[in-house]
C-alpha cells in the first residue's frame, strides 16, 4: 500500500493558495497554477518508485516462549530493508491475552529494533499474528506500507510458585523420615527390606522362610508404590468458564492441576493432561520426572475458554480408551442440577469399575451467599428459596457420584489446590492406587 504522507499534503495545501491568487488575477492563464500540482504529483511518484524495497524487506519478531500471568516480557521486533537505510515504523497485532505497556508500536532505532513491552493478562496461548511496517521516500511524501502475516506464540501459564510452595511444605509434612518409617511399615505393596519382627506388627508381615533360616522372627517391610498414572481431566465447557471471585473456574482448575502435577512428578508417578468440553481438546501423553513439568504446563496453556456445553459421554468414553492400566482419574468439573448431570453419572459409573475416579469440585460462593442472605424484601425470599434449592440438588448429584465409588472433593476456590494433594498424599498412604 502506497499513501501520501503528511508532508505531501501540506505541500498540497500550501500550493493551492498561489494556483488561486493567479487564477483571480490572472484568469486568461488560470492554468499556470496547476504547475505546482503537476510539479508536485511528479515529486510523488518518483518517491513512491525509489521507496520501493518490499522484495528485500526482511523482519522478525523475538519473544520468551513462556510467560506467567500478571508477568511482564519484551517482544523485539526487528526489520530492514537490506542494504537501504530506511527509517522503519513498525505496529503488531495481538489478541487479548496481552496488554502493551507503551504501546504497540513505534519507529525502529538506527540498530534496527524496536524494543515493546507486553503484560500477561489471561492465561493461554497468546499469538503476535500481525507485523505492520511502512517507511517513507527520499523525499518524505509517500508512505510505503506493508502487512506480514506472523506466527509468533507466547505460552501465558498460571503462576503456581505460591501454592507449590505451600504444597511442598505438605508432601514434606507427610514425607517420613528414618525415624518414623516404622508406621508405614505393611502400608505399600512392593517389598523394601527385612527387619527385625517388633511387636504389635501384623503376623502377616513375618517371613516365615528366612525367619527359619537366621533363627529369628524377620517382617518384611513395604513402602507405597510410584510410577502410579495419573489422569488430571479438566473441564473447559460453558459452566467452567463462569468466574468465581473474578477469576474464570478453569483457570483455578488449571492451577490446581498444575499443583497436583508437580507433586506427583515429584513422587515418581506419571502425569498426563487431558481437557474437553463438546469434544476432547488436549490430550498429553504420560510424562514421568520434575523436569517433564514445564511440558505439562506449556500443554496446560493451550486450554482455551469456551461456551459449548460439556460431553461428558464423549470426553470420558474417549479417555477410557486411552487408558490401559489402573489410573487415578482427576476429573475438574462442575455441574447444576441432577438432569444436567445424568449423562456424566451413566459414563462415570463404567469408568469407576477400572479406575479410581476423583471429582474436584468449587464450592459456589454465590449461591451459598444467596442461600444465607437476611431477606429484606420478597424477590430476596424467592432468591434465598431458589439458591437453597439448587444447592440441594447439587449435593444430590455428590451423593450418587459418591455411590458410583467415586471419591468428591469440594472445596473453596482458594484452597483447591492444596485439598487435592492432600487427598492424593491420602490416597498414596491409603495404597488405593
Amino acid at each position: 500500500m502506497i499513501y501520501p504522507s503528511g508532508r505531501a499534503v501540506w505541500a498540497a495545501a500550501a500550493g493551492a493558495i498561489p494556483a488561486f491568487l493567479i487564477a483571480l488575477a490572472l484568469p486568461h492563464v488560470w492554468y499556470l497554477g496547476l504547475l505546482w500540482i503537476c510539479a508536485l504529483l511528479a515529486f510523488l511518484a518518483v518517491d513512491a518508485a525509489a521507496g520501493r524495497g518490499r522484495a528485500s524487506l526482511s523482519a522478525t519478531l523475538t519473544a520468551p516462549p513462556q510467560v506467567g500471568v500478571g508477568g511482564r516480557f519484551t517482544l523485539h521486533v526487528a526489520a530492514g530493508l537490506g542494504a537501504r537505510p530506511r527509517r522503519l515504523q513498525a505496529r503488531v497485532g495481538h489478541d487479548l491475552r496481552l496488554a502493551p505497556v507503551n504501546g504497540t508500536g513505534g519507529a525502529l532505532p538506527a540498530n534496527g529494533t524496536l524494543d515493546l513491552e507486553f503484560d500477561a493478562v489471561r492465561r493461554g496461548i497468546a499469538s503476535f499474528d500481525r507485523l505492520w511496517l511502512r517507511w517513507q521516500g527520499p523525499f518524505g511524501l509517500v508512505w510505503n506500507q506493508v502487512v506480514l502475516p506472523m506466527d509468533r506464540k507466547v505460552a501465558v501459564l498460571p503462576d503456581v510458585s505460591r501454592a507449590r510452595d505451600e504444597a511442598i511444605t505438605l508432601l514434606q509434612r507427610s514425607a517420613l523420615a528414618d525415624g518414623h518409617a516404622q508406621k508405614r511399615a505393611g502400608q505399600g505393596r512392593e517389598f523394601e527390606a527385612l527387619k527385625d519382627y517388633q511387636p504389635g506388627m501384623g503376623r502377616r508381615m513375618i517371613d516365615w522362610k528366612r525367619s527359619a533360616r537366621h533363627g529369628k522372627l524377620l517382617a518384611r517391610e513395604f513402602r507405597i508404590e510410584e510410577n502410579n498414572n495419573i489422569v488430571l481431566a479438566i473441564d473447559s465447557g460453558r459452566l467452567m468458564c463462569e468466574p468465581v471471585d473474578g477469576v474464570p473456574k478453569v483457570d483455578r482448575a488449571v492451577t490446581a492441576a498444575l499443583l497436583s502435577a508437580f507433586i506427583a512428578l515429584k513422587g515418581g508417578d506419571l502425569v498426563s493432561l487431558f481437557s474437553f468440553d463438546a469434544r476432547p481438546r488436549v490430550s498429553s501423553g504420560a510424562v514421568r520426572g520434575s523436569p517433564s513439568f514445564s511440558m505439562i504446563q506449556k500443554r496446560a496453556a493451550e486450554i482455551d475458554y469456551s461456551t459449548e456445553e460439556t460431553n461428558f459421554t464423549l470426553a470420558l468414553t474417549t479417555l477410557a480408551a486411552k487408558l490401559d492400566r489402573r489410573s487415578l482419574v482427576i476429573v475438574f468439573t462442575d455441574f447444576v442440577d441432577p438432569i444436567s448431570a445424568e449423562l456424566m453419572l451413566r459414563t462415570v459409573g463404567r469408568l469407576t469399575e477400572r479406575h479410581l475416579v476423583l471429582f474436584m469440585l468449587m464450592k459456589d460462593v454465590e449461591l451459598e451467599t444467596l442461600a444465607d442472605m437476611a431477606p429484606a424484601a420478597p424477590e430476596d425470599v424467592a432468591r434465598a428459596v431458589t439458591a437453597g434449592d439448587l444447592l440441594r440438588q447439587r449435593q444430590v448429584v455428590i451423593g450418587r457420584l459418591r455411590l458410583l465409588g467415586a471419591h468428591v472433593i469440594e472445596a473453596d476456590h482458594q484452597r483447591l489446590g492444596p485439598a487435592l494433594v492432600e487427598r492424593y498424599i491420602q490416597l498414596k498412604e491409603e495404597n488405593l492406587l
